[in-house]
């Protein structure tokens, strides 16, 4: 069976976003992990692909679960989390958006996949929207998968 390639890898999360780059992902990488940190009372992890000389393939996340398929794949993965991008930052809704189209509506400007918020500016969103968002995800994914801190 496969390894998964995104896990957690050696680095400091605020050292991470002190490498950013562009200043506005910068400065909302900085912000999340401040807001990330308070809203899920999880401490922050680096995950990545572990290869080295490739830090834009970082994602800082909180907490961990464990997933089994009905394939028989399993592996672990963050609860929740986020990655400053060169076009835009990522935030990982575990749960996915079904939920949350009061939330999103609110929101201001993004995109978004299955599981993955894309803003530009954060600056420009409602961050009582993103932290509804966030917290009850968190409860969800806690509530379906066995899970840890760290």
């Amino acid at each position: 069976m496969s390894e998964n390639k995104t896990r957690p890898v050696e680095g400091s999360p605020k050292s991470f976003v002190q490498g950013v780059q562009h200043v506005t992902r910068k400065r909302d990488a900085g912000t999340l992990l401040k807001l990330f940190e308070q809203w899920t009372e999880l401490p922050s992890v680096l995950w990545g692909n572990g290869l080295a000389g490739n830090p834009g393939s970082a994602i800082i996340g909180f907490g961990r679960y464990h997933y089994r398929y009905d394939s028989g794949r399993e592996g672990d993965y963050f609860l929740t989390g986020f990655s400053p991008r060169r076009q835009n930052t990522a935030i990982y809704i575990m749960s996915g958006f079904s939920a949350y189209g009061e939330e999103l509506a609110r929101l201001g400007p993004h995109r978004h996949s299955v599981s993955c918020l894309y803003v530009t500016n954060l600056a420009k969103n409602d961050l009582g929207a993103l932290e509804a968002m966030v917290c009850d995800s968190v409860s969800r994914m806690k509530a379906k998968y066995d899970w840890w801190k760290r």
